[in-house]
């Protein structure tokens, strides 16, 4: 994997922004919840990293496909259908409901069936400290947490989730999946009877109120976690309990990238280890 760059980022400086991207992020995610039908762990309502920001894909529907982009290059909401039709939102703090009732009335012009629009939003916060310059940096850091776990997934022979970026808590993860079930479950449940741990970044919540990385496995067997963790990073049990590693720390190392994979791959080999001893 080559050098990967992660901008510095100033939290009181990238929340109002934040705050932004992931209101806007929930209108083509309403869309993949709407259109798409279910997939296990919730996949089909998770948007992947494009070349500029996060996409739909494809969205198929009866009448005409149509993908929708969210570019934090250009803070932009584009959308494009297969019969040619193109849209772009200029995106610059404006309450969500705005861009939502644009795109809405695009496809549905387009001719994508009424039945398969989400229900119409009320969100109308304004956020008037929105910066372009701040959503090019989270832009980055998302390019840059994606290529990480691309090619940590790339090195793993189970099952992992596509790479998803998840508009109601605007974090980007992916879920690896051994294949075992978890005892007493029902197995018809993926959500709660596969065991799986889930390796993912968050520009901060209530929890932790800035950027950071984490790990967290379920089902948490006895002795995990263990190990030491370095560089920075820190086991977590206020909410839930898993490894948290602030981006801040993260900058600290030579290699930032190189070292957040190495940490994520030491944690997938012991939670091969101790998971596995415990689902068998």
């Amino acid at each position: 994997m080559d050098r990967i760059e992660f901008p510095a980022l100033e939290v009181n400086e990238i929340n109002a922004t934040r705050d932004a991207l992931q209101a806007y992020s929930k209108i083509p995610g309403n869309w993949l919840k709407a259109c798409r039908a279910q997939r296990k762990h919730w996949w089909h309502i998770s948007l992947r990293p494009s070349l500029r920001g996060v996409t739909t894909g494809v969205v198929y529907t009866d009448t005409v496909d149509f993908e929708v982009e969210l570019d934090l290059q250009a803070s932009s909401l584009s959308a494009k259908t297969s019969a040619g039709q193109v849209l772009d939102i200029d995106l610059h703090g404006q309450p969500a409901a705005e861009p939502e009732a644009q795109l809405c009335s695009f496809l549905l012009d387009a001719g994508v069936p009424p039945e398969s629009a989400p229900p119409t939003g009320d969100a109308t916060q304004a956020f008037d400290d929105y910066s372009i310059e701040q959503a090019q940096n989270l832009g980055r850091t998302l390019a840059g947490v994606s290529a990480v776990l691309d090619s940590m997934r790339a090195g793993i022979r189970e099952e992992t989730s596509p790479l998803g970026l998840w508009p109601h808590h605007f974090d980007l993860a992916m879920l690896w999946l051994p294949g075992d079930k978890i005892p007493g479950q029902d197995p018809t449940d993926a959500e709660y009877a596969d065991v799986q741990m889930n390796f993912g970044f968050t520009f901060g919540d209530e929890l932790v109120p800035e950027p950071y990385f984490y790990t967290t496995a379920y089902p948490l067997s006895e002795g995990f976690p263990a190990r030491e963790l370095g560089g920075g990073a820190e086991w977590f049990s206020d909410g839930f309990t898993g490894m948290v590693w602030r981006y801040e720390r993260l900058l600290d190392a030579a290699d930032p990238g190189a070292a957040l994979l190495a940490q994520w791959q030491c944690l997938l080999d012991e939670g091969r280890q101790k998971m596995a001893n415990q689902s068998a």
